[in-house]
């Protein structure tokens, strides 16, 4: 064969192997690339996700309940106590004074009613004289003996005695009443002096210190007087978070929460739901609520101490690797189940706007020109290198996957992507090109 001819025929392979490229080019043009998966049986944990501060589980605020200037502070922010040590001691000068005379009233009170006694006691002897006088001369005011105006004189003794009577008993009642007055200012007066010095109710850690010794405080008996301190049990501490309305009915006490701490990378904490707010936190202000604002409610998360044994170790009895107002994340698990499922982006929605319900359009495949009318949950498969759309039941979710109830089996290939092509593009019957890509696990 000469030269030329054969270079002809290199000539001809080449032009035959574009052409057929351009062919299989052309065939695959209007092909939509994409991605797949199998379902897969897996455990799924739903989760509630908040934020919020760490505050002591039990935490007393020490408030003044009498006015006056502090001459004593015997502790120090962080400081630990123990129940019935002395916190604050406010001046008292007043209050003894007070105490004073309410002893001075209380013993004048006492006086009266002995003296009121011993008037009673005089009455009462002369009521009995002038009752004895009035029953003779009413007998000899029967026998004719003495004049109608004799005895008118005798019955007006009589009635000033019983008057007299009458008055020194009122007398002694009085007295009576004024003692128990007395006594009970007395006592007002004592507890008063007692409020002067402010004693731990609790065993535990001094985590906030307000005033300072020499300062003045004012207080009363029927208000909460001024914050002076705090005294936390740090040994057990919860997160206080605020949950939105659409995710406050998954929430259950006793669901198990994992919390991550802001002061800690790369440490989680096992925590427990132990309380749930039963009204809106914007309601709580007794003012009427704007319908554009968040509705939140309060939820505590216990965290566990043997889930930060590892942080105390080595450390006293009364140390919290934790301090009150630390930022803190929760996901609160609020459901958990094993089964089928498939990556959460694979999940879309179509909408029907005929007669005729879109399952049953799909079941005909017809899905054509769907608009937003009624939207179902579906999830597109590969059928014959093909999209093929499917109506799905879905159930719980966590940050990956979905829980699919019914509307696929193990061993379909699933569409997970792009995401452009789920949510929008793809439709019953469209040609697949499927994409060599690496699929999430």
């Amino acid at each position: 064969m000469s030269k030329r001819n054969k270079w002809l025929l290199i000539l001809g392979a080449l032009v035959i192997i574009v052409l057929l490229a351009a062919v299989g080019m052309n065939k695959n043009r209007g092909n939509a690339s994409v991605e797949t998966e199998q379902p897969a049986i897996r455990s799924i944990v739903e989760t509630v996700s908040a934020s919020g501060k760490i505050q002591p589980e039990i935490e007393v605020k020490i408030s003044a309940e009498v006015s006056g200037q502090i001459i004593s502070l015997p502790v120090k922010e962080g400081e630990v106590v123990e129940k019935g040590q002395l916190l604050v001691k406010i001046n008292p000068d007043i209050y003894e004074s007070a105490l004073n005379r309410a002893n001075a009233s209380l013993n004048t009170a006492l006086s009266n009613l002995a003296s009121a006694k011993a008037r009673k006691a005089q009455s009462e002897a002369q009521f009995l004289v002038a009752t004895k006088n009035f029953e003779r001369n009413q007998t000899l005011l029967e026998q004719g003996a003495i004049s109608q105006a004799d005895f008118d004189q005798v019955l007006s003794t009589f009635e000033v005695a019983q008057a007299d009577l009458e008055a020194a008993e009122e007398s002694v009642k009085s007295a009576s009443f004024q003692i128990k007055s007395a006594q009970a200012s007395k006592t007002e007066a004592a507890d008063n002096l007692g409020r002067t010095e402010l004693i731990a109710p609790q065993a535990g850690t001094v985590t906030a210190l307000t005033k300072e010794e020499g300062e003045r405080v004012l207080g009363t008996g029927m208000t909460q007087g001024e914050t002076i301190m705090k005294v936390s049990n740090l040994s057990t501490m919860e997160v206080n978070v605020e949950v939105n309305e659409s995710d406050i009915v998954k929430v259950n006490l006793g669901d198990t929460a994992i919390v991550e701490v802001d002061a800690y990378l790369d440490e989680k904490f096992k925590g427990v739901v132990t309380e749930i707010g039963n009204t809106a936190l914007n309601a709580l202000d007794g003012m009427s609520m704007n319908m554009d604002q968040v509705t939140n409610f309060s939820v505590k998360i216990r965290i566990l101490p043997e889930s930060y044994a590892h942080l105390s170790k080595g450390q006293g009895i009364s140390y919290s690797p934790f301090r009150p107002g630390m930022s803190a994340t929760v996901d609160i698990q609020s459901e958990s189940s094993r089964g089928l499922s498939i990556p959460v982006r694979a999940v879309t929605t179509r909408t029907d706007t005929t007669s005729t319900s879109l399952r049953e359009r799909l079941e005909s495949g017809d899905d054509e020109n769907a608009e937003a009318d009624e939207p179902v949950l579906c999830v597109f498969v590969v059928e014959n290198g093909k999209a093929a759309l499917r109506v799905v039941e879905t159930g719980i979710q966590d940050s990956k996957y979905i829980e699919i109830k019914s509307g696929l089996n193990e061993g379909d290939k699933v569409i997970i992507g792009p995401y452009d092509q789920v949510s929008r593009k793809l439709r019953n019957g469209t040609a697949l090109e499927i994409s060599a890509g690496k699929t999430e696990e």
